[in-house]
């Protein structure tokens, strides 16, 4: 089976391959999917996209066994990615999902695009299958219609309050509210990642109470401290749903995916690559 990846203008052909049923069943009922490309922070040579689905990691491949051109599921940061080169050091379980069919040259080009242009641009794309077919995404069962359409609208679209972020000129601004903004979100989805981790070794009770600690916090930093409101709105509802008889599996993956989108919008205000070499300059 083969995906179409498709950005500025060029396409490349994706051949699914190995045992990660579970991972490849998700992605499939997501497509075709409109991407938001980022450049990376960390690892390098890989480009990636947020993931709108939640799957453990299948195969265990360590991420820096993955060889130039894989496509892969990264579970803990929820990021489908086409790696171009062996990454920078790293330690995290990855799942492979299938390989790139065509030279990597071109998707390095891409990622140089992208590393130059985050934060001045958003770098849009697709994949889909090849033959065009879509399977359709079913909504996570168990959960209320509201949190439901609110997921589906923050993953449409930026929330009007991250857009605006980049507007201010006071003090410290944008730089603080938007560092703020993107370090919560982050911290968030991870901290989630253990919630969900945790269901198998945890009381049901201890959990909920933690992720609604945890999605309270956030809400209230991006609120109080980074001047926003429909967003922490919507972590504010996931937190009141958390006492609720909503299965807790269902809502931790909603907010994981919640949280993750957060995060990925936020991701994209940033001009990392200038940032970075700034900072460089200023060291030496």
């Amino acid at each position: 089976m083969h995906l179409t990846f498709t950005a500025e203008g060029r396409s490349w052909p994706i051949r699914l391959s190995g045992n990660a049923t579970r991972t490849r069943a998700a992605l499939l009922a997501s497509l075709p999917l409109r991407l938001q490309l980022h450049t990376p922070k960390i690892a390098g040579s890989h480009i990636y996209w947020h993931a709108p689905f939640v799957e453990d990691v299948e195969g265990a491949t360590h991420v820096l066994d993955a060889q130039a051109g894989a496509f892969i599921y990264w579970p803990v940061r929820q990021f489908l990615e086409i790696t171009f080169a062996p990454l920078q050091a790293e330690n995290a379980q990855i799942t492979v999902l299938g390989q790139l069919d065509a030279p990597v040259d071109g998707i390095a080009e891409l990622a140089a695009t992208l590393k130059n242009e985050q934060g001045h641009r958003i770098i849009e794309g697709t994949l889909a299958l090849a033959d065009g077919e879509a399977t359709g995404a079913a909504a996570l069962p168990q959960l209320p219609d509201d949190l439901v359409s609110r997921r589906k609208a923050l993953w449409h679209a930026m929330p009007e309050d991250i857009a605006r972020l980049t507007v201010s000129r006071a003090i410290m601004h944008p730089a603080g509210p938007v560092f703020a903004a993107e370090a919560e979100a982050r911290v968030l989805h991870e901290l989630l990642w253990w919630i969900r981790a945790g269901q198998p070794r945890y009381h049901d009770a201890v959990l909920r109470q933690t992720m609604a600690i945890t999605l309270d916090k956030t809400a209230t930093r991006l609120r109080d401290f980074c001047h926003m409101d429909e967003t922490p709105a919507l972590l504010f509802a996931l937190r009141d749903a958390t006492q609720t008889d909503v299965p807790l599996a269902a809502l931790v993956d909603e907010a994981i995916l919640v949280a993750g989108r957060i995060g990925a919008w936020l991701d994209l205000l940033i001009p990392w690559n200038d940032l970075n070499e700034a900072f460089r300059a200023a060291l030496d």
